[in-house]
């Protein structure tokens, strides 16, 4: 086997995501650049090129608002699955494993494995932070694009203000409008029902060879067991 071919066969998962991320993203750009221009008709202003419209505010707003939500869920599920359970799902760990767990369970500190990653085994400020870093991560992640969804939703309102012959606003102004909130929110709320019915529906139903789902013969209220 060839070494492109293994890495493509190990990496298959992330790339294949990656490839639909960037498919998205291309059909995104393509319907929001006709339906930008289709009301710039509308207005009575000038249409803009695909290159003009990839590095403005109105398409940058639309990602960012997207992004942000979806590591707002990652983040709130990373966290949520430490200390709560739900009995039966794959996705939850059993009842008697809350919390952090132990150093032996966790293989940190003198508990590390000869394979373990180097950061489990020093221990201190530096293991503490590793111990946690993927949370951290995914936070950081949503806060940034939260950052940029905001700074390019205000260029964006600012720029349709002024089509309107209205004064623009500030960050602080546009961050506290109704527009940034409903914007905001809006993805927030799509984003809870979808995972809580993801831990819920994998109790009763089986998706043969998926990580995500129990074995198919596992007995329902198994929980923490993955196929």
């Amino acid at each position: 086997m060839s070494a492109l071919r293994r890495f493509v066969r190990s990496n298959g998962l992330t790339l294949a995501f990656f490839g639909l991320f960037l498919a998205a993203l291309f059909g995104e750009s393509l319907t929001g650049l006709a339906s930008f221009n289709q009301q710039q008709v509308v207005d009575g202003a000038d249409t803009i090129s695909y290159a003009h419209y990839l590095v403005s505010s109105a398409f940058a707003v639309d990602v960012a608002e997207n992004w942000q939500s979806e590591y707002l869920q990652f983040f709130l599920y990373i966290l949520g699955t430490i200390w709560l359970v739900q009995v039966g799902s794959p996705e939850s760990k059993k009842p008697d494993q809350m919390g952090r767990e132990s150093d032996k369970e966790q293989k940190v500190g003198r508990y590390a494995e000869p394979d373990s990653p180097r950061l489990a085994k020093v221990g201190g400020f530096p293991g503490w932070v590793y111990a946690r870093s993927l949370g951290m991560l995914m936070g950081l992640l949503f806060v940034l694009s939260l950052l940029a969804q905001s700074v390019a939703g205000t260029a964006a309102n600012n720029a349709e203000r002024i089509r309107q012959l209205q004064l623009p606003q500030s960050w602080l102004g546009y961050t506290e409008s109704p527009d940034f909130w409903n914007r905001t929110l809006q993805n927030w709320q799509s984003e809870f029902p979808a995972v809580a019915s993801m831990v819920v529906f994998s109790i009763y139903l089986r998706e043969r060879g998926s990580p995500e789902s129990k074995p198919v013969g596992a007995p329902h209220s198994a929980t923490g067991v993955e196929g």
